[in-house]
């Protein structure tokens, strides 16, 4: 059903991508850990795993041109179904990674630990400090992420949203890049083996043309596979979805085929049409170099050398004026 397409990153530069931040923050929280599941962190305590995967994974993007604007949560509907489903998961995940450290079993114990991830105030604020000194803009979206970074893409503020949740189409972004934060070899779950992973960008009016939907009946098929908001139908996969709405054509003519479980289903689609969002001016900074030194390698501990080199790339990148970067 979705049309998609692969692209190199250098497709990218000179463009500015609305990132999903709490979207990005919890896989570095997640993959970015010790032999035994922990986190990262300094020799103080504290949780580093964020900083680490935000600093140089965007100073990676900066480096080729590309304009990142991270937009950060706000306050979620009362409805959103997935928060219950991932608290539930969490207390499972830690059960699994304490048994897998009882019995000294490492690798287990670190694949758990994945499972128990979690982002405090202060790590996100950490994360907004950090952004702000490398001269990133910083959005602080009134409810959803994905809602925000959607409007921004629809308003032509930025080119495209970035994020990993297909979500973001049933809020209207015009263009969604998928596994920017996920390029390079990746090993395959449970086999031995490593395949390539590049971004992909898919166009919201080619998925339309493509799947012969209106953008109201891209959410109905949407909530009948399930999103953020609601579980979804029992037994309907993307393709028995499509070929339901198709059939029906409308939400009231759908919800008579089906058996709804969730939040009302009249919510959930006029939380998609019309969420939460502010209008925002976005402006980029200077690359502050000795607070961030002073931040990363001094206060929690990073390696000085690969610091100022990853900020001379930068800088170098900046200098040359490849699509006038801050601008």
């Amino acid at each position: 059903m979705i049309e998609r397409r692969q692209i190199e990153l250098e497709y990218l530069a000179g463009k500015k991508l609305a990132i999903d931040a709490y979207n990005w923050l919890y896989q570095f929280v997640s993959t970015i850990r010790q032999a035994d599941g922990t986190p990262l962190q300094n020799s103080s305590g504290d949780v580093t795993s964020h900083l680490s995967g935000l600093f140089y994974r965007t100073t990676r993007l900066m480096k080729l041109g590309i304009k990142p604007v991270y937009v950060f949560d706000g306050k979620p509907p009362a409805f959103k179904y997935v928060l219950a489903a991932r608290a539930e998961k969490k207390q499972e995940a830690r059960a699994k990674w304490r048994e897998a450290l009882e019995e000294g079993d490492l690798e287990s114990a670190r694949k758990a630990a994945q499972g128990t991830s979690r982002l405090t105030y202060e790590m996100k604020e950490q994360s907004k400090e950090l952004l702000t000194l490398l001269g990133v803009p910083v959005i602080q979206a009134p409810s959803e992420g994905e809602a925000q970074c959607s409007h921004l893409c629809k308003t032509d503020k930025v080119f495209a949203t970035a994020s990993q949740d297909a979500d973001a189409l049933l809020f209207g972004t015009k263009r969604l890049v998928r596994y920017l934060n996920m390029t390079g070899k990746r090993k395959v779950p449970r086999k031995n083996i490593y395949m390539d992973i590049k971004p992909e960008i898919i166009t919201l009016k080619e998925l339309l043309e493509a799947s012969n939907l209106t953008q109201d009946q891209l959410i109905i098929v949407g909530m009948v596979i399930g999103t953020d908001f609601n579980p979804g139908i029992h037994g309907y996969g993307p393709k028995k979805a499509l070929k339901l709405v198709h059939q029906e054509k409308t939400l009231e003519a759908v919800l008579k085929k089906v058996e709804w479980v969730g939040p009302p289903p009249e919510t959930v689609f006029n939380f998609f049409k019309t969420p939460p969002v502010k209008d925002f001016n976005i402006e980029f900074g200077n690359v502050q170099k000795e607070k961030i030194l002073k931040m990363l390698v001094d206060k929690y501990e990073f390696s000085s050398e690969r610091i100022e080199k990853a900020l001379v790339d930068v800088t170098k990148k900046q200098n040359a004026g490849l699509g006038r970067f801050m601008k």
